[in-house]
């Protein structure tokens, strides 16, 4: 198909050339012809008119002849009719002949008309040889193994940005989200390929808001389950097992220790939907940033409720103005409430607590402060499952992991109102990089190992705002 397309363009072109090289060659007879009819118009002398004739050219076989002199006319190709109608006609004529085409001007000489004959061979003509054939027919070639390496690489680059498009949304429809296409190839498959990484990003952004949702739906049932705990443990014991019960009290107790234990049940199904979908977001999507007095303020929304059900003082520190911290929102949200749940689980009724919310020396602090019975043993209490109160030691360590995720850090210790006292640390993303320098390097690890013995605690206490 691509031979006979060149073909089709060459021919016509090739003719066309030909005919150019025809009307050259008959111009230049014309142009020679009409060098020996001057001479003739000077003088009919024999010499003169084979000098002249000389003059046109070297070879003898292209030279003007003139016929009708009565000289040798044995070399003239025309016929004797030929010469006949150029005569009759008075005007130039080109005729056939063999091996090529002669061109017949009538020149009148007194009573007689002579004819100047110049022949001109078909190898001057143009014409469309063997050569010129086989010349056409490499020109072909050459123009068909050009048009199949261009055809062929734009075909490669189409055929390898489609299959790339088909494996990555294989990969998709296999549950890998994370995998991206280079957009290739021809303008429609690269226009499909960015199309195709703005569907997976919008793919991962939706799983991403629906996993938040169910994290958030999650750590928002505590409130109502701690509420749920605190009524059940108010109840009397359900031990069967000492003493004398009727029938009618058995049923009572151990209704009382079936609703402690779907309680618990449901509060640890609970905490393993926050930890599953808070790794999935994790790993799917980039750090976020949020406001912490923005999520502490919204947070003792829910836990204030519960604290004035218990008659529990409260008050919240620091938590006017806006504070970002590189943790998303319901990630440090889950936080607060596993902390402030500890607060409502391990301490009476009644017991006063506080939480704090301050920025300093690049990391901002939050403070949760109970005046209950405090922790024993604190380093006990922050490994995982640990908490040494019959715990799985689950609030802390999901502190200590969002602490971690904001490269800070989670720490224990005595509060001003006699309990315990939770830090949590977060680096502060606004906080201007302090130069690093040999000696302010040994005077912060000398500092660093003084607060560590000292307990770590450093933070200023803000001026206080009642809740």
């Amino acid at each position: 198909m691509c031979t006979l397309v060149a073909l089709a363009f060459l021919v016509p072109l090739t003719v066309s050339l030909g005919d150019r090289a025809r009307e050259d060659a008959i111009a230049d007879a014309a142009r020679r012809s009409a060098l020996v009819t001057g001479a003739l118009a000077v003088s009919t002398d024999a010499d003169v008119v084979r000098r002249a004739s000389e003059a046109t050219g070297d070879d003898p076989a292209t030279r003007p002849l003139v016929r009708g002199l009565g000289g040798d006319e044995s070399s003239g190709r025309a016929t004797a009719a030929d010469l006949d109608q150029a005569r009759a006609d008075g005007r130039s004529l080109v005729v056939d002949v063999d091996g090529g085409l002669v061109r017949l001007d009538p020149v009148a000489l007194g009573d007689t008309t002579a004819v100047v004959e110049v022949f001109v061979p078909e190898s001057a003509l143009g014409g469309v040889s063997t050569t010129r054939w086989v010349l056409l027919l490499g020109v072909a070639t050459a123009l068909v193994g050009a048009t199949v390496l261009v055809v062929d690489r734009v075909a490669v680059r189409a055929v390898d940005s489609a299959r790339g498009l088909v494996r990555a949304a294989l990969a998709v429809g296999d549950g890998d989200l994370g995998v991206r296409v280079e957009p290739t190839g021809p303008r429609e498959l690269a226009e499909a390929g960015y199309a195709f990484n703005r569907m997976a990003e919008r793919l991962v952004a939706a799983r991403a808001d629906e996993r938040e949702l169910v994290a958030d739906l999650s750590h928002r049932l505590r409130t109502p389950l701690t509420a749920l705990r605190l009524d059940a443990e108010a109840l009397e014991s359900d031990d069967t097992s000492i003493g004398t019960f009727s029938p009618a009290e058995l049923d009572r107790l151990r209704g009382i220790r079936r609703i402690r234990q779907a309680i618990a049940t449901l509060e640890g199904e609970v905490d393993q939907i926050i930890k599953t979908t808070r790794k999935a977001v994790s790993q799917e999507t980039a750090p976020a940033m949020c406001d912490v007095s923005e999520v502490v303020r919204d947070r003792m929304v829910f836990w204030s409720a519960l604290a004035g059900d218990q008659n529990r003082p409260h008050r919240v520190l620091g938590a006017q103005l806006r504070i970002p911290a590189p943790v998303p929102r319901a990630e440090l949200a889950a936080a607060l409430d596993a902390v402030i749940g500890n607060v409502f689980r391990y301490t009476p009724q009644g017991t006063a607590f506080e939480v704090a919310v301050s920025r300093r020396d690049g990391y901002v602090a939050i403070r949760i402060d109970d005046a209950g019975p405090g922790i024993a043993n604190p380093d006990r209490a922050l490994r995982r499952g640990s908490s040494g109160q019959g715990s799985t030691g689950l609030g802390l360590d999901i502190a200590k992991r969002v602490s971690l995720q904001a490269s800070g850090s989670v720490s224990i210790d005595r509060a001003r109102l006699g309990g315990a006292s939770v830090v949590m640390l977060l680096a502060d993303p606004e906080a201007t990089p302090r130069q690093v320098s040999r000696f302010g390097l040994v005077g912060r690890m000398a500092r660093d190992a003084r607060d560590q013995k000292n307990g770590g605690r450093r933070w200023p206490r803000p001026r206080s705002t009642d809740a």
